[in-house]
């Protein structure tokens, strides 16, 4: 197709940003998903930020969220407001960008500073995950923002505060944002090389809460009903049904007591990885009747909780048609863009849910993501900048 001469202007005001310093200063934050004093800097920090750009910029407050206790009980568990920013909602070319500004570190984790491993690659926490993504975002839309024919692009920015936990408290807000968009763009970070995330799996993450009853281990074992060794059972039988594009993860059991006493409350947390549709429903039938056998072999009774919270992300023809548009552009930047199929889940897996395409790994390029090994590669700012604003160009027709 050829670079025309507004493409290379918006392609050199995107490169030109200051995104290293945005990372660096966003970076220093820590926002680790429990941290809400973090988050709120955090939000802060990005609403100075993107209020460079016309619309209106709110905070939303988090949807309710339960969490199960190591003892079984059901309580509230707190999030960060998430930040949104609309721009021209009446324009006729609507288009959906998100990102994350919480992280894995806790404010406790003892990663919290920015190291230069070398020239143009800096390790520290979130700079690729996704403080750097955010920043070129910015970039893109600063650049988008002043070319002719802007006004014909609406969107909508949504950076949620607890993405790396599931975002259950943002998933209904995704729903909201994506309604209505004829594409979407989300920033986790690519792979060193640059290959982008293709179709993902799902994942469902269940509590399950055995109550059995206590009796003396050696006077009368009898009268006891052991909800370890139901947990155990039941975390066998959900495994022992993986496979069929099902992979199935007991994590964790916690309960017991003392040696000399039946146990009466065990908890078993268990993860599912369905790669369609289809193995979401194998799944719920496995656990359905998993639960209710081991309920009736042991006598105890079984608790459920959990959902299926990241639905599986095929590429349709709609996503399939988005990523060769990036592909395009990539090309005319000189860029060999590729993807690949990944188990792992992000925001792109609910947005894709709602019908509609999106990319999810238009970020930079980095690695070692949530370990204290993360790392950016600095040149990839200027590089992944310049590709958002040429696809967001395209999509908008500019």
């Amino acid at each position: 197709m050829g670079l025309s001469g507004l493409e290379h202007s918006l392609i050199e005001r995107a490169r030109a940003a200051p995104m290293l310093g945005w990372v660096e200063a966003w970076a220093t934050v820590n926002s680790g998903t429990r941290n809400l004093a973090g988050l709120r800097t955090m939000a802060g920090l990005l609403a100075d930020a993107f209020a460079a750009l016309p619309g209106a910029l709110a905070l939303v407050p988090p949807a309710p969220v339960e969490t199960v206790l190591a003892d079984g009980g059901v309580v509230a568990l707190e999030h960060g407001a998430h930040l949104l920013l609309t721009v021209r909602p009446e324009a006729p070319v609507q288009l959906l960008f998100t990102g994350h500004m919480d992280t894995v570190y806790p404010a406790d984790h003892p990663f919290q500073t920015l190291t230069w491993l070398e020239p143009g690659v800096l390790n520290g926490p979130g700079v690729a995950d996704m403080k750097g993504g955010l920043a070129l975002l910015l970039a893109a839309l600063l650049a988008i923002e002043g070319a002719p024919g802007a006004d014909r692009i609406g969107y909508q920015v949504m950076i949620n505060s607890d993405e790396e936990t599931g975002s259950l408290s943002s998933s209904a807000l995704i729903e909201q944002v994506a309604r209505g968009k004829r594409a979407a763009l989300t920033y986790e970070p690519a792979l060193p090389d640059g290959t982008l995330a293709g179709a993902r799996g799902g994942t469902g993450n269940f509590s399950l809460v055995v109550r059995g009853r206590s009796a003396h281990a050696g006077r009368n074992p009898e009268e006891g009903r052991n909800a370890i060794v139901a947990a155990a059972d039941l975390a066998l039988r959900l495994a022992a049904g993986k496979g069929d594009g099902l992979s199935v993860n007991p994590a964790r059991i916690e309960g017991g007591g003392p040696n000399n006493v039946v146990p009466e409350f065990a908890l078993l947390r268990v993860n599912f990885r369905p790669k369609d549709a289809g193995a979401i429903v194998r799944a719920e039938a496995l656990l359905a009747d998993a639960v209710a056998t081991v309920a009736a072999a042991h006598e105890v009774r079984i608790e459920r909780h959990g959902a299926f919270n990241r639905p599986p992300k095929p590429i349709d023809a709609g996503a399939a048609a988005l990523f060769d548009t990036v592909k395009r552009a990539g090309a005319e930047l000189g860029l060999v863009i590729a993807w690949r199929d990944t188990g792992g889940v992000c925001d792109g897996n609910n947005i894709a849910a709602c019908g509609v395409p999106v990319v999810d790994t238009m970020g930079a390029r980095g690695g070692a993501i949530h370990s204290s090994d993360e790392f950016l590669i600095v040149d990839s700012l200027a590089e992944r900048a310049a590709l958002s604003a040429l696809t967001i160009a395209r999509l908008g027709d500019l």
